[in-house]
């Protein structure tokens, strides 16, 4: 089994509702947020490849048209939910896989010490 993985990263603010006053997610606040997005082959293409890194790219323009620079909050793919790292790996998983099958996990990082990461799996 053979897999790939591509960074993107963008800026964004959001807050946490339900917490106390005090918490620091409760206020409003930003992260230089670092995407990894995996993609897992049992074989190569001919060229050698699981997937041509440069088809990737629309992962990033998306990324870049819908969450940079944005309060996370305020987009309608979060009604309802947190803004946390958790549920935004899976929602970009979910957006990733209706382009590219081959995707097996996204992670989030909110800060270099920080990742959570979602895999599509059908018990979920």
């Amino acid at each position: 089994m053979f897999t790939i993985t591509k960074t993107f990263e963008f800026s964004a603010a959001h807050q946490l509702d339900g917490l106390p006053p005090e918490h620091q997610c409760a206020r409003l606040h930003g992260h230089n947020y670092r995407v990894t997005v995996a993609f897992t082959a049992a074989g190569l293409t001919a060229e050698g490849w699981v997937r041509d890194y440069g088809d990737l790219s629309p992962i990033n323009l998306w990324l870049n048209e819908t969450m940079d620079h944005r309060n996370l909050n305020d987009l309608p793919m979060f009604k309802g939910k947190q803004t946390t790292a958790e549920v935004m790996a899976m929602l970009i998983y979910r957006h990733v896989a209706t382009r590219y099958t081959s995707v097996t996990w996204v992670e989030v990082s909110e800060t270099p010490k920080t990742t959570a990461r979602y895999s599509w799996s059908p018990d979920a």
